[in-house]
């Protein structure tokens, strides 16, 4: 992991992205505490040009957006055009309509089989579909996870993933594990710790909670990982100071020759 890999998600920040004016000073404050990209996901109605001014401003890569299932089958020339001015090369969806997973395993196929011709078209232009999960898709049909169903339906090249290590966690499944799993089939990965409260899993900061981040790290350096995204749902406290918290961790195992 270098420094220059990792981002935040600024669906951790959403609250601040509303207006042009805030997501300005949105980006000035990450930009401050060290990151060089944003995942795009939650922002306020702001034009896509502006988006990319005011990132250009701040020094700030975008290197991934999440866009609803409804973006992508009406209004993907839309998509394609905001991923082609951004420079972004990974376009994803941040949760599956419950018209698919409510269906078990054929929903999972039929998912699958909607964005390998979505995935498809945007291999056109460059850009690469990926999908991230939750913990529903660690139940499991017909013997396999719908992960699984997504993994083997999916096209390699049309389909990708976005693991999320909290959400991997919570479905009982071991990150580092669907990292090797999802090996050839991700570039895109969320960073966010989990840890007890009161007994419950609560979000925590990277490196906060119970996480085995040393497996995960070593999982992502074998696969080849290009993005390292931190996102924390909720945080309870100031969330500037818990992309801080959770950059600062990552700053520590960061390849020192590119600090």
């Amino acid at each position: 992991m270098k420094v220059n890999q990792i981002a935040v998600q600024l669906f951790t920040v959403r609250d601040f992205t509303q207006t042009a004016e805030d997501l300005d000073t949105t980006f000035g404050k990450i930009a401050e505490i060290g990151y060089k990209a944003v995942q795009i996901s939650c922002i306020g109605p702001i034009k896509a040009e502006v988006v990319k001014e005011l990132a250009d401003k701040h020094g700030l890569a975008i290197c991934a957006t999440h866009n609803s299932y409804d973006r992508f089958v009406n209004d993907l020339d839309a998509v394609i055009s905001e991923h082609l001015l951004w420079n972004c090369r990974y376009a994803g969806v941040g949760i599956m309509p419950p018209a698919f997973r409510e269906r078990g395993k054929d929903g999972y196929i039929a998912f699958a089989e909607a964005f390998n011709r979505i995935g498809s078209r945007l291999r056109e232009f460059g850009i690469q579909f990926v999908y991230h999960n939750h913990r529903f898709e660690y139940e499991r049909f017909a013997g396999q996870t719908g992960m699984d169903w997504m993994l083997q339906y999916g096209e390699p090249e049309a389909f990708q993933f976005e693991l999320d290590t909290y959400w991997a966690q919570a479905g009982g499944a071991d990150p580092a594990a669907w990292i090797h799993k999802l090996d050839g089939r991700m570039k895109v990965i969320h960073l966010k710790d989990m840890e007890i409260v009161d007994n419950e899993p609560c979000y925590a900061e990277v490196g906060s909670g119970n996480m085995n981040w040393p497996a995960i790290f070593e999982a992502c350096r074998e696969t080849g990982m290009e993005w390292y995204v931190v996102e924390q749902d909720t945080c309870r406290g100031n969330p500037f100071e818990s992309i801080a918290t959770s950059y600062e961790y990552l700053l520590k195992h960061a390849d020192p020759s590119d600090c």
